[in-house]
Protein backbone atom coordinates (compact mmCIF):
# COMPACT_ATOMS: atom_id res chain seq x y z
CA UNK A 1 0.00 0.00 0.00
CA UNK A 2 3.06 2.14 0.64
CA UNK A 3 4.60 1.74 -2.41
CA UNK A 4 1.25 2.48 -4.38
CA UNK A 5 1.41 5.65 -2.36
CA UNK A 6 4.92 6.22 -3.52
CA UNK A 7 4.11 6.14 -6.74
CA UNK A 8 1.10 8.32 -7.02
CA UNK A 9 2.87 10.94 -5.34
CA UNK A 10 5.79 10.68 -8.21
CA UNK A 11 3.40 10.87 -10.53
CA UNK A 12 1.60 13.65 -8.93
CA UNK A 13 5.51 15.58 -9.16
CA UNK A 14 6.19 14.67 -12.84
CA UNK A 15 3.13 16.55 -13.63
CA UNK A 16 3.42 19.51 -11.42
CA UNK A 17 6.68 19.45 -13.12
CA UNK A 18 5.29 19.26 -16.47
CA UNK A 19 2.84 21.82 -15.91
CA UNK A 20 5.43 24.57 -15.14
CA UNK A 21 7.52 23.56 -18.40
CA UNK A 22 4.82 23.70 -20.56
CA UNK A 23 3.76 27.22 -19.10
CA UNK A 24 7.32 28.97 -19.35
CA UNK A 25 7.36 27.84 -22.95
CA UNK A 26 3.98 29.39 -23.45
CA UNK A 27 5.09 32.50 -21.65
CA UNK A 28 8.45 32.72 -23.74
CA UNK A 29 6.28 31.44 -27.40
CA UNK A 30 3.83 34.34 -26.42
CA UNK A 31 6.27 37.12 -26.31
CA UNK A 32 7.02 36.82 -29.79
CA UNK A 33 3.29 37.51 -30.99
CA UNK A 34 2.68 39.59 -33.84
CA UNK A 35 6.47 39.16 -34.70
CA UNK A 36 5.84 36.92 -37.44
CA UNK A 37 4.60 38.79 -40.42
CA UNK A 38 7.60 40.19 -41.54
CA UNK A 39 7.80 43.65 -40.25
CA UNK A 40 10.37 44.83 -37.43
CA UNK A 41 8.30 45.63 -34.48
CA UNK A 42 8.34 49.04 -32.41
CA UNK A 43 10.62 50.61 -31.16
CA UNK A 44 12.61 51.79 -34.24
CA UNK A 45 15.47 54.66 -33.92
CA UNK A 46 14.93 57.10 -30.68
CA UNK A 47 12.09 59.09 -30.32
CA UNK A 48 13.51 62.68 -29.62
CA UNK A 49 11.94 65.99 -27.91
CA UNK A 50 11.96 68.19 -31.23
CA UNK A 51 8.94 68.40 -32.90
CA UNK A 52 6.98 69.20 -36.20
CA UNK A 53 5.06 71.96 -36.87
CA UNK A 54 2.01 70.22 -35.66
CA UNK A 55 3.65 68.68 -32.96
CA UNK A 56 4.78 65.44 -34.03
CA UNK A 57 8.15 63.77 -32.74
CA UNK A 58 11.27 63.19 -34.78
CA UNK A 59 12.33 59.46 -34.70
CA UNK A 60 16.12 59.13 -35.29
CA UNK A 61 17.96 56.21 -37.74
CA UNK A 62 21.10 55.74 -38.54
CA UNK A 63 21.62 56.91 -41.48
CA UNK A 64 22.72 53.33 -43.56
CA UNK A 65 19.32 52.55 -42.82
CA UNK A 66 17.46 56.05 -43.20
CA UNK A 67 14.68 56.34 -45.78
CA UNK A 68 15.41 58.52 -48.90
CA UNK A 69 13.06 60.87 -50.65
CA UNK A 70 13.30 63.60 -53.84
CA UNK A 71 10.77 65.70 -55.11
CA UNK A 72 10.03 67.30 -59.40
CA UNK A 73 7.05 69.66 -59.77
CA UNK A 74 6.26 69.82 -63.16
CA UNK A 75 3.20 72.02 -64.42
CA UNK A 76 0.46 70.22 -66.03
CA UNK A 77 -0.89 70.95 -69.90
CA UNK A 78 -4.12 71.41 -68.26
CA UNK A 79 -3.98 72.85 -65.14
CA UNK A 80 -1.69 72.82 -61.65
CA UNK A 81 1.50 70.74 -61.19
CA UNK A 82 2.57 67.10 -61.27
CA UNK A 83 4.49 66.01 -58.47
CA UNK A 84 6.74 62.97 -58.38
CA UNK A 85 8.76 61.69 -55.71
CA UNK A 86 11.66 59.35 -56.31
CA UNK A 87 12.15 56.90 -52.93
CA UNK A 88 15.20 54.95 -51.21
CA UNK A 89 14.95 52.35 -48.51
CA UNK A 90 10.67 53.01 -47.92
CA UNK A 91 7.49 51.89 -48.95
CA UNK A 92 4.03 53.37 -48.56
CA UNK A 93 1.63 51.96 -46.28
CA UNK A 94 -1.98 51.50 -47.25
CA UNK A 95 -4.33 53.45 -45.22
CA UNK A 96 -5.67 52.34 -42.05
CA UNK A 97 -2.37 50.40 -41.18
CA UNK A 98 -2.03 50.16 -37.53
CA UNK A 99 -0.19 53.39 -36.07
CA UNK A 100 3.37 51.52 -35.40
CA UNK A 101 6.79 52.75 -36.08
CA UNK A 102 8.14 49.94 -39.28
CA UNK A 103 11.50 50.81 -40.30
CA UNK A 104 11.42 51.69 -43.83
CA UNK A 105 7.39 52.15 -43.79
CA UNK A 106 4.85 54.98 -43.85
CA UNK A 107 3.95 57.89 -45.60
CA UNK A 108 4.58 61.26 -47.20
CA UNK A 109 3.17 64.71 -46.04
CA UNK A 110 2.91 66.92 -48.75
CA UNK A 111 3.64 70.58 -47.43
CA UNK A 112 3.26 74.33 -49.54
CA UNK A 113 5.07 76.92 -48.01
CA UNK A 114 4.90 74.99 -44.65
CA UNK A 115 1.38 74.30 -44.16
CA UNK A 116 0.48 70.80 -44.53
CA UNK A 117 -1.13 69.91 -48.14
CA UNK A 118 -1.81 66.71 -48.93
CA UNK A 119 -1.07 62.79 -47.23
CA UNK A 120 0.74 60.55 -49.68
CA UNK A 121 0.63 57.08 -49.89
CA UNK A 122 1.62 57.30 -53.57
CA UNK A 123 4.53 58.38 -55.61
CA UNK A 124 2.06 60.41 -57.79
CA UNK A 125 0.22 63.55 -56.76
CA UNK A 126 -1.52 66.19 -58.76
CA UNK A 127 -1.76 69.06 -57.67
CA UNK A 128 -4.36 71.98 -58.54
CA UNK A 129 -3.71 75.33 -59.80
CA UNK A 130 -6.03 76.47 -57.49
CA UNK A 131 -4.51 75.70 -54.73
CA UNK A 132 -1.03 77.94 -55.64
CA UNK A 133 -1.62 81.78 -55.53
CA UNK A 134 0.85 83.95 -57.92
CA UNK A 135 4.53 83.95 -56.86
CA UNK A 136 7.27 81.23 -56.08
CA UNK A 137 6.73 78.90 -53.85
CA UNK A 138 8.54 75.96 -51.90
CA UNK A 139 6.71 72.76 -51.98
CA UNK A 140 7.92 70.03 -49.25
CA UNK A 141 7.47 66.12 -49.15
CA UNK A 142 8.45 64.55 -45.83
CA UNK A 143 8.54 60.80 -44.77
CA UNK A 144 6.53 59.87 -41.56
CA UNK A 145 6.60 56.48 -39.95
CA UNK A 146 2.71 54.77 -39.81
CA UNK A 147 2.87 56.28 -35.92
CA UNK A 148 3.37 59.82 -37.56
CA UNK A 149 6.65 59.92 -36.36
CA UNK A 150 8.90 61.91 -38.67
CA UNK A 151 12.01 59.90 -39.78
CA UNK A 152 14.79 61.43 -38.85
CA UNK A 153 18.77 61.52 -39.66
CA UNK A 154 20.97 63.58 -37.56
CA UNK A 155 18.44 65.84 -35.96
CA UNK A 156 16.64 66.76 -39.38
CA UNK A 157 13.49 65.51 -40.45
CA UNK A 158 13.88 63.23 -44.02
CA UNK A 159 12.79 65.48 -46.92
CA UNK A 160 12.82 67.09 -49.91
CA UNK A 161 11.85 71.02 -51.15
CA UNK A 162 10.93 72.22 -54.72
CA UNK A 163 10.64 75.68 -55.93
CA UNK A 164 7.76 76.33 -58.47
CA UNK A 165 6.97 79.90 -59.45
CA UNK A 166 3.37 81.03 -60.51
CA UNK A 167 3.15 84.22 -63.15
CA UNK A 168 0.17 85.85 -64.32
CA UNK A 169 -0.90 84.80 -67.84
CA UNK A 170 0.35 86.77 -70.90
CA UNK A 171 -1.63 89.48 -71.68
CA UNK A 172 -2.47 89.49 -75.60
CA UNK A 173 -0.94 92.37 -77.88
CA UNK A 174 -3.05 95.45 -77.77
CA UNK A 175 -4.44 95.89 -81.40
CA UNK A 176 -3.57 99.51 -82.23
CA UNK A 177 -5.98 101.51 -84.70
CA UNK A 178 -4.53 102.58 -87.99
CA UNK A 179 -3.33 106.53 -87.30
CA UNK A 180 -5.23 108.71 -89.20
CA UNK A 181 -3.98 110.97 -92.13
CA UNK A 182 -3.60 114.56 -90.42
CA UNK A 183 -6.15 116.64 -92.70
CA UNK A 184 -5.32 120.50 -93.33
CA UNK A 185 -8.46 123.03 -92.68
CA UNK A 186 -8.65 126.11 -95.25
CA UNK A 187 -6.45 127.06 -97.91
CA UNK A 188 -3.97 125.05 -99.52
CA UNK A 189 -0.65 125.84 -97.96
CA UNK A 190 1.45 125.33 -101.28
CA UNK A 191 -0.50 128.06 -103.07
CA UNK A 192 0.67 131.05 -103.57
CA UNK A 193 -1.89 134.14 -103.05
CA UNK A 194 -2.17 136.00 -106.23
CA UNK A 195 -2.41 139.90 -106.24
CA UNK A 196 -1.54 142.48 -108.78
CA UNK A 197 1.88 143.84 -108.77
CA UNK A 198 3.35 147.59 -108.73
CA UNK A 199 3.02 149.19 -111.98
CA UNK A 200 6.26 148.92 -113.81
CA UNK A 201 8.41 152.25 -113.34
CA UNK A 202 8.00 154.44 -116.44
CA UNK A 203 11.17 154.82 -118.72
CA UNK A 204 12.41 157.86 -120.85
CA UNK A 205 9.38 159.15 -122.54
Amino acid sequence: MSWTRGFLAALAVCALFGALLAGITACDSSGGAGEGDGAEPSPVGKVLDDTDEEGRNYREVDKKRAPEVGIEVLPDARDGWNVRLTLGDFRFSPAGTKKSAVQGRGYALLRLDGRPLAELRDPTHHLSGSLVARGTHKITVRLHADDDTVWAVDGEPVESTADITVSDPVPSAPTTAPTPTPQVSGRDPGRRTGGRGSPNPGGKA
